[in-house]
């Protein structure tokens, strides 16, 4: 039997490889407008079909119904070949659509591989652990940003090579892990119950009659409302930093940066020991109403320097035990065993959908104005933490089942 750790770190490298895919693109996006002398029209394309965004979307809506009709094992054994296959045309790209279709194969691999790696993390995880586990998963996916930004940083004087590069390293990673993935063992929960069902397309209906649809919706628009904002900063901080604001290349890849360590942080030292314990409500009130008083910082000042320092010290200490952390862990816990990953990627693909609309028309926003854009966000992180609230009040910690 697989130690449960070992489950958790090789299920949970797809968030490395999703996250990591993300910024990378944020890092290259500025090296790809000036190098191949596209538009914000187009900008707004390779946001929207990213792994950011729509074919992420579609990959969860097809790859979590699969999970619970095939098993997790089947799904992540072969997806990350699918990543890779994407990465090469990015790799390798010499002409603007290369970008956006190797993105679509990327995005789709990573939307089929979330659903089933953070189920697998939730049903292999220790009674009692769940929070922990899923939390390292969070980790990983603040560490692949983290280690695509040093990266960005340290090449950041060789042009389109150190994107080009950074991608690679990627590549090489997805393969390394894909290899490692085909020792692990199918999750325990599953296999004791599968064989006893019979799971067709019926599935997604089934979510929509209770008890389920409530937590559907509610978990659906607190994360998917938090998430315009967060895909926005994943994918376009940089971009914004040296558009909108005067921070050089290296300068906003570095804050970027140090985003991810304080998140990073957060994680491993708030929310992993913590999530587990119950009062869970203080815990997500603190890091909603911290991330909307970030972000009032950039709609009521100029974008210079210490307003941006200021906004990514603020948003990295609350940013590991927000929205994202728990939709993990409350998705997991409202949703029995063969409706968990179909449910999950029916959310995730909702969300990363959203976001895709919310990217073909932020270019144009920015030019507009950019604290229109922020107030916005701002909007939009209320409502997240309304209904997060809401959701905090009315559950507690539950089995996974």
């Amino acid at each position: 039997m697989t130690h449960p750790w070992r489950t958790t770190l090789l299920a949970g490298s797809a968030s490395y490889l999703d996250a990591g895919s993300i910024v990378a693109g944020a890092v290259a996006l500025p090296l790809w407008t000036e190098h191949f002398g596209f538009g914000t029209t187009f900008v707004g394309l390779i946001g929207a079909f990213s792994s950011n965004a729509i074919s992420a979307g579609v990959g969860a809506l097809a790859g979590g119904w699969l999970c619970d009709k095939l098993g997790r094992r089947r799904v992540y054994q072969w997806d990350l070949l699918l990543y890779a296959f994407g990465l090469l045309w990015i790799i390798f790209a010499t002409e603007p659509w290369m970008l956006v279709f190797g993105y679509v194969f990327t995005g789709l691999a990573v939307g089929v591989d979330v659903p089933a790696s953070w189920t697998l993390i939730a049903e292999a995880a220790p009674k009692g652990k769940h929070g922990r586990h899923g939390g390292m998963a969070q980790v990983l996916w603040l560490t692949g940003p983290l280690v695509v930004l040093l990266m960005g940083l340290a090449l950041s004087g060789t042009g389109l090579l150190g994107a080009r590069l950074i991608f690679a390293h990627l590549l090489v990673l997805s393969l390394l892990i894909w290899f490692l993935r085909r020792r692990l063992v199918e999750s325990p929960l599953w296999e004791r119950q599968a064989p006893h069902a019979r799971i067709t397309l019926a599935s997604f209906k089934q979510l929509t009659s209770k008890p389920y649809v409530t937590p559907l919706v509610m978990l659906t628009a607190m994360y998917g409302l938090w998430n315009l904002h967060a895909g926005t900063s994943g994918f376009y901080l940089p971009y914004i930093l040296t558009t909108v604001g005067a921070q050089t290349q290296a300068a906003s890849v570095a804050l970027n940066a140090f985003l991810f360590v304080l998140g990073g942080l957060s994680v491993l030292l708030v929310f992993m020991p913590r999530a587990d314990r119950g009062r869970r409500t203080p815990l997500f009130a603190t890091a909603a109403v911290s991330q909307i008083a970030a972000v009032l910082l950039l709609a009521l000042f100029p974008l210079t320097t210490a307003v941006a320092f200021a906004y990514v010290l603020m948003s990295g200490l609350c940013g590991g035990f927000g929205q994202q952390q728990f939709f993990q862990l409350w998705s997991a816990e409202a949703f029995p065993t063969l409706l968990r990953a179909t449910a999950l990627g029916l959310m995730f693909a909702i969300v990363r959908i959203a976001l895709g609309g919310w990217s073909l028309v932020l270019p144009t926003f920015l030019e507009a104005g950019f604290h229109s854009v922020a107030w916005t966000l701002i909007a939009f992180l209320s409502v997240s933490a309304v209904v997060g609230l809401a959701y905090a009040r009315r559950v507690s910690s539950r089995n996974i089942r």
